[in-house]
């Protein structure tokens, strides 16, 4: 359902068990990002009124999703900790060229946002199935199907704003395909996307 090219390397679950706090941490400023994502789209794209009330929506629901990774960071006795930065999303945005006309931009924008969020719901699933602990198992399952949501409202958007729904689909494939060589090489830290 996800199209990904590469699934995440099984180890990469053995790495994040071994240290909740630091997945816990880097999944919380993902949401804080995601967030962030929607409102800038919003603020970039205000003549978009469907897209403007949908990225209202997903803001807020980004926002709630950072508050209880946060909670269950204050359960366990620990704090947030400082920002990681997503080496992930920062080579996958070096895929599509800057500029464009704003209609490239958008649509780019939010094939990278759609790629993310399938990510996330892949390794969602992951940890769903495989941490011990049944209150983080519950949580994980509950994001991977918010995350599944996020994924097909992106591409959505990308295929009605686009020129034409082929020319989207042949921009969404070689990000796939990009994004698999990326995966290749990462897999080794406690992060989200890492």
């Amino acid at each position: 359902m996800l199209g990904l090219k590469l699934p995440t390397d099984p180890r990469w679950v053995d790495i994040v068990k071994k240290n909740i706090h630091e997945i816990l941490t880097d999944h919380a400023f993902c949401e804080q990002k995601a967030a962030s994502t929607a409102i800038s789209l919003m603020v970039r794209f205000p003549e978009k009124s469907e897209l403007v009330e949908l990225m209202i929506a997903l803001a807020q629901e980004e926002l709630s999703h950072f508050e209880m990774v946060h909670q269950l960071i204050l359960e366990r006795g620990w704090v947030l900790g400082r920002e990681r930065k997503d080496e992930y999303v920062r080579d996958l945005r070096s895929f599509f060229p800057r500029g464009g006309s704003r209609i490239d931009q958008l649509v780019n924008q939010l094939l990278y946002a759609a790629l993310i969020e399938a990510r996330s719901c892949e390794r969602f699933r992951l940890l769903s199935e495989s941490i011990a602990e049944k209150a983080l198992q519950k949580f994980y399952r509950k994001l991977m199907i918010s995350e599944a949501h996020h994924y097909t409202l992106f591409l959505k958007l990308a295929r009605k704003y686009g020129e034409n729904e082929e020319s989207v689909n042949e921009k969404w494939d070689a990000l796939l395909h990009f994004e698999a060589k990326l995966m290749a090489q990462l897999g080794r830290r406690e992060t989200m996307h890492g």
